[in-house]
């Protein structure tokens, strides 16, 4: 199989993509795997891209496919029609909290990207019945995490000591992240909160925020973690907090549930599909310091719900192990498999032939 997309995070000091994560999963159970691609720019990323798929054409039987929105559909679009071109199968993995706004924009293009693929799959129901909008039918996988990189520490008397991680970004949100610390702070002099991550344009400001409040001295920036030293942040820690104003299934809630740290975030795009409210999560209405805050302190009062969500979310984080997400993909092979002769040669013949007749 060849599995395309930004896979830069084979280089020191960025973040790790699912495909990359899959792609050594799936080599690690015996497949044999072409990769692409590690290009930190796009341009480079997509003439790599094209060019992999072109070079290794007669070695790869099939194709999945990273689609994600903005000027990543450039490479999806690309991508997908030099694998219909050479007649190689595509399945499509759908990525991201903004793709359906995205694929309102522009209808026309989305459904052309997709329309090339013999299926199509996303982590979360709120991802496939969004994009179901355009009439493909897509099935669900989820995200994958490798259980067993993240020790888990159940909590029930906890402190308040908060952790944030994600890009600083405004779809992250990371202004609200320092208001609900500011309100935790002023009730809770010795909280502490650790955010962590790459700078995407906000770093700076949020750090003049800090600075100009009371919690300036109490809020630590480590940057972009490794492996080691985020599981070392998550082990410290004992509440996530999410403050994403779009999102999808972020690995990094599973990753804070696979290691007993209960979650406490904004209720936006697919985050209530992965989370239920009060079990293994506690969701808050998108940019609600006041309601953050609250769900903070209520956790800090209850052991027994911190207990709760603890336990809980580590049986989450299970569902998204290799053990099983690998079977949901093989039983999308199989499916797929059962209609190599009749329709996939309807896919090779240069068709434009709807998706759904490859559904399976």
């Amino acid at each position: 199989m060849c599995i395309a997309g930004s896979l830069v995070g084979r280089r020191s000091g960025i973040i790790t993509t699912q495909g990359q994560i899959i792609a050594d999963l799936f080599k690690g159970d015996g497949f044999d795997v072409v990769s692409v691609s590690i290009r930190r720019n796009r341009f480079l990323r997509l003439a790599d891209t094209v060019w992999t798929i072109f070079r290794r054409r007669k070695d790869i039987d099939f194709l999945i496919l990273e689609v994600y929105s903005g000027l990543a559909m450039v490479l999806a679009d690309c991508t997908s029609w030099t694998a219909k071109a050479l007649k190689i199968p595509t399945i499509m993995v759908l990525h991201g909290g903004n793709l359906p706004h995205f694929a309102e924009k522009f209808p026309v293009w989305v459904r052309r990207v997709l329309n090339r693929a013999i299926a199509i799959v996303a982590p979360s129901p709120f991802l496939a019945s969004e994009m179901a909008k355009l009439g493909f039918p897509v099935q669900i996988v989820p995200n994958v995490i490798d259980i067993a990189l993240y020790p888990v520490k159940f909590r029930r008397q906890i402190s308040p000591k908060l952790f944030w991680m994600r890009s600083f970004h405004p779809l992250y949100n990371p202004e609200m992240a320092v208001d609900v610390f500011r309100r935790i702070k002023s009730s809770h002099p010795s909280a502490t909160f650790v955010m962590a991550g790459v700078d995407k344009g906000l770093e700076v400001h949020v750090k003049e925020k800090a600075s100009q409040s009371i919690v300036d001295n109490t809020i630590r920036f480590p940057g972009f973690l490794d492996a080691a030293a985020k599981v070392k942040e998550f082990s410290d820690a004992d509440i996530f907090i999410n403050t994403n104003r779009i999102d999808n299934t972020p690995v990094a809630i599973l990753e804070a549930c696979a290691m007993g740290l209960p979650v406490v975030a904004t209720n936006v795009g697919g985050l209530s599909d992965l989370l239920t409210d009060g079990e293994n999560g506690l969701l808050v209405p998108d940019g609600d310091v006041e309601m953050m805050a609250a769900a903070i302190e209520k956790l800090l009062k209850d052991p027994i719900l911190a207990e709760r969500l603890s336990r809980n979310g580590r049986v989450l984080a299970k569902k998204s192990s290799w053990e099983s997400v690998r079977e949901m993909w093989t039983e999308l092979f199989v499916d797929l498999s059962k209609f190599q002769d009749l329709d996939m040669s309807k896919s090779r013949s240069g068709e434009d032939t709807e998706a759904t007749t490859f559904s399976g």
